[in-house]
């Protein structure tokens, strides 16, 4: 998963990012909709849903929601696991569009890819639309992208979870007692991911504001795995013989589960670490062994949400010519040891 650009940023506002229609298929007739140019579709729909980490659990969730939703709408849909595979990203999209699919939703697993994989469904006249992170029209880069070159997407406000994970690291810190002076804060993050951009700089933002103290901060690229941020935290850790205290942040859970676990083989107790994940997933399974945890408290993102709301979407253009948002938003919740059961948080 996982997240700059906030002025560019609207909730479900209305304003439509690619101006895309939809070819007649062989699972549903299509008809121009004359008020808004765009296409709809009678008959039955097919969707297919393209995602990086399908494995994953916050994915594996985002999957279950997306399928139910089509599955209440009538909606044949297809997932498609894309891993980490940028070739496959592009593969996968022609060989939708070959198989006539209605509409395109995808969560890429290198933006680098998303201009062709936009002008591939744009040239087909396929809708397009992404989940979680968002991809530009015209370079590989969506932050510095043209606000109308960005795809639609349906996910969660990078400013907001970031916000409250720094909030709530705020409040640990200062409920902790700890000198700013040989504390240290690691946001570790997969460091071309817009998305993931987006929720570290929100992060600091709200400590800063919340902390009463100044901490200094050290950037740690990661892959966004935990094996990966437990390898490159615990180099970090190394070369900061003389802090004695640490706030981990990052774009998701597996980069602060990683970090935890890197401080912890370090010698750091749970009392000397404070963890604020994001996702929920493996932050959970240290506090349901009911032992010492150096992850204080998760932001729980229910994947489930996000990919009920995207075959929603897609379903309103397609049936509807209801133009995309150019962002809609899933709710979330902070939690911790003491209520991640009763929020419905699944272990992965």
């Amino acid at each position: 998963m996982s997240t700059p650009r906030h002025s560019r940023r609207v909730a479900a506002a209305a304003g439509i990012v690619l101006a895309l229609g939809l070819t007649a298929c062989s699972t549903g007739q299509s008809s121009t909709s004359a008020d808004s140019g765009t296409a709809t579709v009678s008959g039955k729909i097919s969707m297919t849903y393209l995602q990086k980490q399908g494995d994953q659990e916050y994915f594996i969730g985002e999957a279950a929601g997306a399928k139910a939703k089509a599955a209440e709408l009538g909606v044949d849909l297809k997932v498609v696991n894309l891993g980490s595979d940028a070739d496959k990203t592009v593969s996968e999209v022609q060989s939708a569009i070959a198989q006539k699919t209605n509409g395109l939703i995808i969560v890429v697993p290198d933006p680098a890819v998303g201009p062709q994989v936009a002008q591939t469904a744009k040239d087909a006249k396929v809708p397009l639309l992404t989940s979680d992170d968002q991809i530009c029209t015209s370079g590989p880069d969506p932050s510095k992208c043209a606000a109308d070159g960005l795809v639609a997407r349906i996910g969660f406000s990078g400013a907001q979870m970031g916000g409250e994970v720094g909030k709530r690291a705020a409040e640990e810190f200062k409920k902790a007692g700890w000198n700013a002076a040989d504390t240290r804060i690691i946001s570790a993050w997969k460091q071309d991911v817009t998305v993931c951009g987006d929720r570290v700089k929100a992060a600091k933002e709200a400590f800063n504001a919340g902390a009463g103290a100044t901490v200094q901060n050290i950037d740690v690229a990661t892959d966004n795995t935990p094996t990966g941020a437990q390898d490159k935290i615990a180099a970090t850790v190394t070369a900061n013989a003389g802090v004695k205290h640490w706030v981990v942040w990052g774009c998701n859970d597996e980069n602060v589960q990683g970090g935890v676990t890197a401080l912890q083989n370090a010698g750091f107790s749970a009392d000397n670490v404070i963890g604020v994940g994001l996702g929920a997933y493996l932050a959970c399974k240290g506090w349901g062994a009911g032992k010492p945890s150096g992850m204080k408290a998760a932001l729980f993102i229910n994947g489930s949400d996000v990919g009920a709301l995207a075959v929603q979407t897609m379903y309103d253009k397609l049936k509807n010519a209801k133009d995309f948002p150019k962002e809609a938003f899933a709710p979330t919740k902070m939690v911790d040891a003491s209520n991640w059961q009763a929020s419905g948080v699944k272990c992965s």
